[in-house]
This record gives C-alpha cells, structure tokens and sequence, in this order.
C-alpha cells in the first residue's frame, strides 16, 4: 500500500504524490515509457530506495525480487548445481537436477561455473534460483531481456502456477498475455489502473505495442496522417519493400548464427568430456591444445550469443517499424 508517495533523484522528480493498494494474489504489469518510474518503484517497494510519503508491505509478505542486473549478483565461482543447491530446501532437494533440467541445464552444463556462462544461461540460473525460494510476493524486472523464445516459454508457464502476487516490469506485449490481471500505466509522475491484462490495455489506448507508449501522440498521428494520404501511398510501398528485405535479411543471419552457436557448444561438449576424463595419451601439449581451442571457442561462443541477442533485437525493431508503417 502507498500513499503519497513521492521520489526525487537530485532535483529530477520521478513520482509524485501517488496512491495504490495491490491486493493479495493481483498479477499486475507495470507498463509505460523508459525513465517514467517503474523500476524504482519496483526497487521502492524491495526497501531499496528512500523516498518520501508512506510505502508498507503487508503481514508476513515474503517478498522475491528479479532486479535487471541480477545475473550479476551470481556467486561467479560457484557451478550451476551449487547455485540451485544453496536455495533449495526440504522435498526440493531430490529434485534439483529436474529443476536445472526445466530450465534447460542438463548433462555436463550443471557442473559448469557460473562464470563460463552465456547471458541467456546466467539469466535462467537467476531465474530458477528466484522461483526457488518460499515466496508469496514476487517482482520481476525485465525478466525475459536475454532469453530466447524456448527460455520465455518456460519462464511464463512457471509464472502462470504461481499462486502469490506477481508484479513484472516488462515490454513484452506477448510475454504479458495471459499472466496479469491489471496494468499500472506509469506516465507524467503518476500511476493509472487499468483492469485487464495487457491486450485490454492496449485496446484502451488504441495501440499495438507498448513500444508505441514511447511515441509522442504528435509522432503516433503524424505517422498515422501521412500513411493515409494517397501522395504518400508510392514512397510506403518502397518503404515496406525495404523493410521485408532487410527482415529477410536479419533472419537469414539468426538462422546462420544458431547453427555456428550449436556447432561450438558441440565441439565444446567433446572438450569437456575429453577433460573431464583424459586418457593417457592427452598428456602434455596435447591436454595444453585442448585448453587452448576450449578457450578460443568459449569466447567465440559468447561473441556469437551477443550477435544473436542483437539480432533479435534488431529484428524486433524492424518488425515493430514496419507495423507502424503498415498501421
């Protein structure tokens, strides 16, 4: 519950004067404009932040928080068995390695150090040790930045069997539907209710994306004006041809990178096998060459993750820009 809650960085005022009760077992999704308030309201409501007014948690609230940086916050030198097993309690200890298995850690990979990881392995680590610990308020912050189509699936449907109050900081449109029953709209220091899950919401402010939150209303219109005049219907045609290229084009590179990603984490499991259990003639130089091609391939394997992480998000963006065009 707060109540007149206000945040200031410096002179700069982030939120002002705002009101809002979240009952237990709401599943509400914090929506708006970069800079607008909603993580640190999100960290407000941790304990992380001062600010001014009144902001109080309920009786016996056990609160989980996935902060944006959280991958960070990983002991780097600790394996991914070791990670979960610190958490994990009672009836949930047998079942680690179905856990790790849930989220995609399998074989080899849950001995691995955290610090080898990719950033969609360490954001699924995270992830999994969060959804571990005895919660009943969980707030997610940006959640599925890093992780792949098959790593969101997963996450979503563990959230969808989550029985506590869920709050998530996102701008996934698809990822949101379908997992919360009302949206908090931060915009010009304050917070609007919206009932509905995040489709409802869209449908109110007659948009289709929430990266459309990020357009001005002068921008949203413009676009939407000049699409509609027929002097303009030959410069979109060209328009919509070079966007259909430059998606082709941005997905053939995803399809390329996937199959150099899966080729070296291939080649990495030979390795690992290899140097897990060497035979008596890996000795000297040979063991040493081994190391040296683990390594090489173990950067080259996270250079090829960031491209791929690029690319989807470069694809997102042409895709979003040709819906406006569209629109």
């Amino acid at each position: 519950e707060a109540e007149n809650l206000t945040k200031k960085y410096d002179q700069k005022e982030v939120l002002h004067n705002i009101d809002f009760i979240i009952d237990k077992g709401d599943k509400i999704a914090f929506v708006g404009k970069n800079g607008e308030g909603k993580t640190t309201l999100s960290r407000i409501i941790v304990g992380e932040l001062e600010h001014a007014g009144i902001c109080k948690l309920g009786f016996n609230v056990a609160l989980g928080y996935y902060a944006q940086n959280e991958t960070e916050l990983l002991n780097q030198e600790k394996t991914v068995f070791e990670t979960i097993d610190d958490v994990a309690v009672g009836d949930i200890r047998p079942k680690i390695r179905n856990i790790l298995g849930s989220f995609l850690f399998s074989g080899d990979t849950i001995e691995k150090k955290v610090k080898v990881l990719s950033g969609g392995e360490k954001s699924r680590l995270a992830l999994a040790k969060l959804l571990l610990k005895p919660t009943n308020l969980l707030i997610l912050d940006e959640p599925t930045n890093h992780l792949d189509m098959k790593a969101k699936d997963i996450l979503k449907k563990a959230l969808i069997k989550y029985d506590g109050t869920l709050i998530i900081v996102s701008h996934d449109r698809h990822f949101l539907q379908g997992l919360t029953n009302k949206v908090f709209e931060f915009k010009n220091k304050k917070i609007r209710q919206h009932i509905g899950d995040v489709f409802d919401f869209l449908k109110s402010r007659n948009i289709e994306n929430l990266k459309e939150l990020e357009l001005s209303k002068k921008q949203t219109t413009s676009a939407k004006t000049e699409d509609k005049d027929p002097s303009y219907n030959k410069i979109l045609r060209e328009k919509r041809k070079a966007f259909e290229r430059d998606i082709r084009k941005t997905e053939n590179q995803i399809s390329i990178t996937e199959n150099e990603i899966t080729e070296i984490e291939n080649r990495l499991k030979i390795i690992e096998k290899a140097l897990e259990n060497p035979d008596t003639n890996m000795v000297g130089d040979t063991y040493t060459t081994f190391f040296i091609e683990y390594e090489a391939l173990k950067s080259q394997h996270d250079t090829l993750v960031y491209d791929w992480t690029m690319l989807h998000a470069a694809l997102d963006k042409l895709v979003e820009e040709q819906k406006n065009i569209s629109a």
